[in-house]
């Protein structure tokens, strides 16, 4: 179908005429209004190695943050398991270093499967014997399977130059209550053997040698000091024939080298919050463990000679004299005073504190139930009491 037009110039023009079926509907005029353009990405400069397969492309150079954490997150984990495994194969070892000497002085000696697990960087082994009620080995060692707290521990000793962390085992004998019979028959005391280097670090971590004093003693290494409450008691001890494996054990060099502390005792390591309720004897001896574990069945000597040093202790075969027995009860008595007089003034902020805080509440109680112009005036009056509590008053003249 055509239309005539008739231009300015007098010519005449024939136009198409559109068909109703070509015209556009009106809903498609709508949503031609919403269509978005095409978006035309501009071509990457990517000359890196990548990974084609279909749709799906993989460009490893473009994740190398996430790749770098990924390593990291591997090599933490397999770390963890690796030191734990490790950890675990050492104390089973020093088991198996001692496990013959040990069927010696115990009926049913532990297995290595006898090892109580208290994380992965310490581990405990005990058993039992005559005169000792049981033995509690407690192996101690760096935490390898930690590489942040293995960082920390390692860069500690830039600051504190005496800090010098070790793979540790104490050997823990618990001999029986010091006021039983027949265990138990010798006197209270504190007294130990000490390492010169290990010093400061014994005294910061064992409450029960702040009451002992250091002494040097020509008997020991030079470098031990001993630590006795009491001079007579060193004597007692050191001067007999018990003790003569102990000391020719301690000036061995390859034992020496890793001997941090002997010590016996009848107060507990950390102070306790009231009055001591058991008085138990131990026999403490704590080690620095070898490197390689060749050269854990070198302290055997050492150990052996402790059991010695236990049997006579328990045959309460000391021979010291009334001055030093009666100090030793009068220190114990001090001890006890102090540790009770710590409970009743810790009771007596206990009540402080809950009678304040009785007060406190029933004075909010109160204020509540007051009307909302009562209440600010309460606040306003609460807050100048505070205000003239935290004024410092000067006084001139």
């Amino acid at each position: 179908m055509t239309l005539l037009a008739l231009t300015a110039g007098s010519v005449l023009t024939f136009l198409p005429l559109a068909r109703a079926e070509d015209a556009p509907s009106p809903l498609g005029s709508i949503l031609n209004l919403f269509k978005m353009a095409p978006v035309e990405f501009p071509a990457e400069q990517y000359d890196g190695w990548q990974f084609v397969y279909g749709r799906f492309v993989f460009r490893p150079a473009m994740y190398i943050f996430e790749g770098v954490m990924l390593s990291f997150v591997l090599v933490y984990v397999f770390n963890y398991f690796y030191a734990s495994w490790s950890n675990e194969r050492r104390a089973e070892k020093w088991v198996d270093a001692h496990q013959e000497f040990l069927a010696t002085q115990f009926s049913k000696p532990g297995q290595k499967t006898s090892l109580l697990t208290d994380g992965p960087d310490s581990f405990l082994f005990s058993t039992g014997r005559r005169n000792v009620q049981s033995l509690h080995t407690v192996f101690t060692f760096l935490p390898r399977q930690d590489l942040f707290q293995l960082l920390f521990t390692y860069g500690w000793t830039l600051y504190d130059l005496r800090y010098n962390p070790t793979d540790d085992v104490t050997l823990d004998f618990k001999l029986g209550n010091v006021n039983a019979a027949p265990a138990g028959n010798g006197p209270p005391m504190v007294w130990a053997i000490v390492d010169k280097d290990e010093l400061n670090t014994i005294k910061s971590g064992r409450w029960d040698l702040t009451i002992a004093k250091t002494q040097d003693n020509p008997t020991v290494p030079k470098e031990c000091v001993v630590m006795s409450e009491v001079a007579d008691i060193s004597d007692s001890i050191l001067k007999n024939n018990a003790a003569t494996p102990l000391l020719a054990a301690l000036k061995d060099p390859k034992i020496i080298k890793h001997f941090k502390s002997l010590s016996i005792t009848d107060l507990p390591l950390a102070r306790p919050l009231g009055p001591i309720r058991e008085k138990e004897r131990h026999v403490i001896l704590s080690l620095k463990l070898p490197s390689s574990s060749s050269e854990f069945a070198n302290l055997t000597p050492l150990i052996k000679a402790v059991f010695g040093l236990i049997d006579w202790v328990e045959g309460g075969k000391f021979n010291l004299r009334p001055e030093t027995l009666k100090k030793l009860k009068t220190a114990r008595e001090e001890l006890e005073k102090d540790l009770i007089k710590d409970v009743t003034e810790e009771k007596v902020k206990e009540a402080d504190e809950s009678k304040r805080a009785a007060k406190r509440r029933a004075e909010e109680e109160r204020i509540a139930k007051l009307s909302a112009e009562q209440q600010r005036k309460a606040m306003e009056k609460e807050k100048k009491r505070a205000m003239r509590k935290g004024t410092t008053k000067v006084r001139l003249g």
